[in-house]
């Protein structure tokens, strides 16, 4: 069989349903063998936007999603969503091509390094050098993908061995189950937790790869433990729970931290230290349990306690089987805090000014999307609103990246969710600067038939980094631009257009939008004047007068 032809098998024995991507002269042996295939090739307009949406489907799926790239030019425009997927835990595999190794006539013309490049952004990568060793090569590299903790692997296929023959034979997918948690491990962690006065519990990226929503409502409905996320943990369990705490959207200084900083053992579910840590354990303030598939790698604010390695859910379930509740916890001050916390979140939430302010804008999207909807965040000054406003009632249903937190992500990662749930309402949560990194990516969605809503903040700057700019005391410079006409830009890609101009509008139109199959982009002006006064000067006052005594 053809070499290129034995890759392809490999990957529908993966059970791949999509290739993102752009093929080029070296991958042409694999576009052929593609052709006859059940597997879908997304032809993208940048191999940047193809590894976004493949790691995204890493993300909501579990199993690693698939990017295409030629090499040189097409692998390097890779790298930025390698880091993507290997920060934020998203099993992902990349195909590069590459000249001819075993003889080639055409000098260094495109060639780099592609395998020593994607080394320190990578799990696993390799290059293939011949045919025979294909079937291994695709099954580790989606082996290690979805092995705990996920991310990204690379496989370069050069273009004389594509078009090689072998006889080897494909590697099927093997079975496991994950290790869980030994039984001195649970004890210890159902000691601690009742002999604790005021114990909270903290949900972390970890905790929403899995399907662990279910052990973790069942935890806290059965203990009554306060808990929180981090802004990769949103919606494992119902933030409509009155329990919830919120979200850690800020460094410091925000309710929330006050009650951590009361907590006398957190029971950290799920950790990932790509995430800026909600506390610190400094001179061992608090103790610490560490829930996780793997132990916790030390840093000088990070050393628990404890450690309950294994899978997270089976570990919840046994915490859930042994603990009985106490009588001396004292969650008091917890509802102190959860009570001044949604009396401050309901500021602005019906301020009629235009352009919108944030709390406006977050809570009309809220009104708006249904409970399974899916929001997709670009990355702005707006995330931390919506880290921590928007409530989430399911898992994976607030994709932000709180990891590499890179720009450009969110309307590949939006399409992503469509094209795996067509019948879901997908809204693209983007600021102009964002956006406009993969606006191209508006014919793909169009292309692909999604029904998608694209909202577009408009503030014709770099704001987040205009906020940090006047935070730290520099001049305003250097971070305006100007933006295209948004409402002709989107019909000139095919998609409708609209432009708001009262706050009142956002809600009745996204509705329209919903009940009319196809790509809507919507045009919002903002106003972040407020920024520094509501996520600085006015929380930090009003946390710190919380009471201390309770």
């Amino acid at each position: 069989m053809k070499a290129s032809d034995i890759f392809i098998k490999a990957l529908e024995a993966e059970e791949v349903e999509y290739i993102f991507g752009i093929p080029g002269e070296e991958n042409l042996d694999i576009l052929n063998s593609l052709k006859d295939s059940p597997i879908k090739l997304i032809l993208t307009r940048h191999e940047q936007a193809a590894g976004f949406m493949a790691a995204t489907y890493g993300r909501l799926t579990g199993k690693a999603g698939v990017s295409l790239a030629t090499l040189g030019p097409g692998a390097t425009n890779f790298v930025t969503a390698a880091a993507y997927a290997q920060l934020g835990a998203m099993p992902m595999m990349m195909i590069t091509g590459q000249k001819p190794i075993k003889s080639s006539k055409q000098g260094r013309f495109q060639i780099v390094d592609v395998v020593d490049m994607m080394r320190p952004i990578t799990k696993y990568t390799r290059q293939i050098q011949g045919a025979d060793s294909i079937p291994a090569h695709v099954r580790e590299s989606f082996r290690v993908a979805e092995d705990e903790r996920p991310g990204a692997t690379h496989l370069e296929l050069p273009e004389d061995i594509a078009s090689d023959h072998s006889n080897m034979p494909i590697i099927p997918k093997s079975s496991f189950r994950r290790p869980i948690a030994e039984a001195k491990a649970i004890s210890e962690a159902v000691k601690m937790i009742e002999s604790a006065t005021r114990p909270v519990i903290l949900i972390g990226a970890g905790a929403n790869r899995k399907r662990t929503h279910k052990m973790l409502q069942l935890l806290v409905e059965k203990t009554g433990i306060h808990f929180f996320s981090t802004q990769m943990g949103k919606g494992v369990v119902d933030e409509r729970n009155p329990l919830f705490l919120g979200t850690a959207a800020l460094s410091d200084n925000d309710f929330l931290h006050r009650a951590i900083a009361r907590a006398d053992l957190i029971i950290n579910i799920g950790h990932d230290v790509v995430e800026k840590p909600p506390f610190f354990m400094e001179n061992g303030s608090v103790k610490v349990i560490h829930v996780n598939y793997v132990t916790a790698p030390i840093d000088p604010v990070y050393y628990p306690q404890l450690g309950v390695i294994g899978d997270i859910a089976n570990s919840i379930w046994q915490l859930s089987e042994h603990i009985t509740p106490q009588s001396n916890w004292d969650f008091s001050y917890f509802i102190s805090v959860r009570k001044k916390l949604k009396e401050h979140l309901l500021e602005g939430i019906d301020d009629p000014r235009f352009p919108m302010y944030p709390q406006r804008l977050v809570a009309d999207i809220r009104k708006a999307v249904p409970e399974s909807g899916i929001i997709a965040l670009d990355n702005g000054v707006y995330k931390i609103w919506f880290a921590r406003n928007y409530k989430a009632y399911q898992p994976n249903t607030v994709l932000l990246d709180n990891a590499l937190a890179t720009m450009g992500a969110g309307l590949p990662s939006a399409m992503t969710a469509s094209l795996i749930y067509p019948d879901k309402k997908v809204v693209a949560i983007c600021g102009d600067g964002g956006f406009m990194m993969n606006s191209q990516e508006l014919e793909t969605a169009v292309r692909l038939k999604l029904n998608l809503v694209v909202i577009i903040l408009r503030d014709n700057a770099y704001g987040m980094i205009k906020w940090k700019q006047a935070n730290m005391g520099f001049e305003d410079f250097g971070l305006d631009y100007g933006n295209p006409d948004f409402v002709e830009y989107a019909r000139s890609y095919g998609a409708y257009g609209y432009r708001i101009a009262a706050s009142d509008e956002l809600v009745p139109l996204m509705e329209t939008c919903f009940s009319t199959p196809g790509v809507h982009v919507i045009e919002v002006a903002m106003d972040y004047s407020e920024n520094d006064r509501i996520l600085n000067h006015e929380i930090k006052a009003l946390s710190q007068a919380l009471p201390n005594g309770m």
